[in-house]
């Protein structure tokens, strides 16, 4: 069996992207881990507006929470622009948003996830942290194979015995909806945490920075956009129940 040398449970290290689901991924550990480290990925999208956002994000939750500010370390950015070279997707090539031939949507880009989490396990490995946290969803997504928690959970089990050092794959999001999402973030961190992913993050599919609607900016009629519209439009009806 693998050993657990130099790793810790106590220690998370989050995948962020800069988008509202990595956003409210990274609150959680940081309310739940004593260290929290985020690491993000150039992998030659069309778009790096989402990347950009990220400090703003940051620096944004540390003000919320002194808690917070003394948990969260070190930011890590990994470039893998042959990802992007060898994917012809919608998020890496001037190619429609559609269905494509093989039931899935032209957005999802082949081992993304596979690669992250890999990439994160191994620099999990030399940082100490054996908590990686992702924002994959089943719920409201769009069929992505590299989301689904058994893809996720094998992989997870494939790096502990690969590294030889036991990692766990943590993904808050998995079975709650866009507007359970709006709900999870107000229990974080307020009304306060609410406005920052409204104001700062980004996670419209075409990069659209230019129209601020009242959950964020966007395009509006992108996937990514309508998924989070209709989240906080549900969220702000009160269709489910949230904290005071």
């Amino acid at each position: 069996m693998p050993t657990d040398t130099n790793i810790t449970a106590a220690k998370a290290l989050v995948l962020f992207s800069g988008g509202q689901d990595s956003t409210v991924c990274l609150a959680w550990a940081l309310s739940r881990y004593g260290e929290v480290e985020t690491v993000g990925f150039d992998y030659g999208q069309a778009h790096h507006i989402e990347l950009e956002c990220r400090d703003k994000v940051r620096e944004g939750l540390i003000a919320l929470n002194p808690a917070w500010a003394e948990k969260l370390g070190p930011d890590h950015m990994i470039a893998m622009p042959e990802l992007g070279a060898i994917s012809d997707t919608a998020l890496t090539r001037d190619v429609a948003i559609e269905m494509g031939e093989n039931g899935l949507p032209t957005t999802f880009v082949p081992g993304r996830n596979l690669l992250f989490f890999t990439y994160a396990a191994a620099l999990g490995y030399r940082r100490g942290a054996g908590v990686l946290v992702g924002g994959m969803c089943e719920t409201d997504y769009s069929g992505y194979p590299d989301c689904r928690n058994d893809t996720l959970q094998t992989l997870a089990t494939a790096i502990t015995f690969g590294m030889d050092r036991g990692f766990s794959i943590e993904t808050p999001l998995m079975w709650i909806d866009k507007a359970a999402t709006w709900v999870l973030a107000e229990e974080l961190g307020g009304a306060a945490l609410v406005d920052l992913i409204i104001r700062e993050t980004h996670s419209c599919y075409r990069g659209d920075r230019s129209h601020f609607h009242d959950w964020g900016y966007g395009c509006g009629s992108c996937p990514a956009c309508e998924l989070r519209a209709g989240g906080y439009e549900r969220y702000k009806a009160g269709s489910l129940p949230r904290k005071a």
